[in-house]
């Protein structure tokens, strides 16, 4: 029986998200994707026009499901400077796993993709924008309740708190060592209190 176009179509982008995941977005190619989904290259261009297309599809099915997980851990039970500790938690654990289909496509593909296409740029910068926006709120959130320092102001302390964690992300795949999420993780603390 034949599948329903809808589940083709995300057949391919689960298929290629692992795989872009451990080796990156030019490093895939069109046959390489239609191999490991089982599906004719025609069908490919059926459902996405261009590599292109088929990147920002990728990417804004990456950043739902990310920004749904971000939203159930940064509202749940806790006080803000728990929520925010749970959810960096949750990086340095999903990071640290040998598991492609954890990792963040941010950290593996934005470099590459920003300097190959301004749409795909876009679309990384309107994702990483809506996190820093859900840090920022569970961060007010935090100073209003007392258990974060409102010494520095709600939306830098985000910031500042993304760019941590991006950097960590980037220094524990050149280090092959889970080490810069400890220290991510205590420098988040820190900022936090």
């Amino acid at each position: 029986m034949k599948k329903p176009a809808h589940e083709t179509r995300q057949h391919i982008l689960d298929v290629t998200r692992a795989l872009m995941t451990r080796k990156g977005y030019t490093a895939v190619g069109l046959a390489e994707v239609v191999a490991a989904a089982g599906v004719p290259k025609g069908s490919f261009y059926y459902y996405f026009k261009s590599k292109e297309e088929f990147g920002l599809a990728l990417l804004d099915e990456y950043f739902s499901a990310y920004l749904a997980t971000v939203d159930r851990l940064l509202t749940a039970e806790g006080s803000g400077a728990e929520r925010l500790v749970a959810y960096f938690q949750y990086w340095k654990d999903t990071q640290g796993s040998d598991f492609p289909d954890d990792k963040c496509l941010v950290v593996k593909l934005g470099p590459e993709m920003c300097d190959l296409s301004e749409d795909m740029r876009t679309v990384l910068r309107k994702g990483t924008d809506a996190i820093i926006q859900r840090i920022t709120r569970c961060a007010a959130r935090g100073q209003t309740d007392g258990s974060i320092s409102p010494a520095i102001p709600a939306p830098e302390l985000a910031e500042s708190l993304y760019q941590l964690w991006l950097g960590a992300s980037l220094l524990a795949k050149l280090n092959d060592s889970t080490a810069p999420f400890d220290t991510a993780l205590a420098a988040s603390r820190t900022l936090l209190s």
